[in-house]
């Protein structure tokens, strides 16, 4: 199940959001989406994660959580 993540903070890495998703389930794939000026994310990023369940299982977990001072979106991508 594809996901993406919305309104991640601008100083947010790849790895660590790996590891929020991690702690649910399997990934298979991981992508925070960069500035290409300066490299910072754009706040946004796309999880795959191995099993639909877990995808699920995400969204109600993570959806409305906080990641530094933000309240993060979980959804799933089309």
């Amino acid at each position: 199940m594809k996901l993406i993540v919305l309104n991640l903070p601008r100083d947010f890495e790849e790895q660590s959001l790996a590891l929020l998703f991690k702690k649910i389930g399997n990934i298979k794939s991981c992508d925070l989406v960069l500035d290409k000026d300066t490299g910072l994310s754009k706040g946004f990023g796309f999880i795959e994660m191995a099993i639909a369940h877990d995808g699920e299982l995400a969204i109600s977990e993570l959806h409305g959580s906080k990641v530094g001072d933000n309240k993060i979106r979980v959804k799933e991508s089309s």
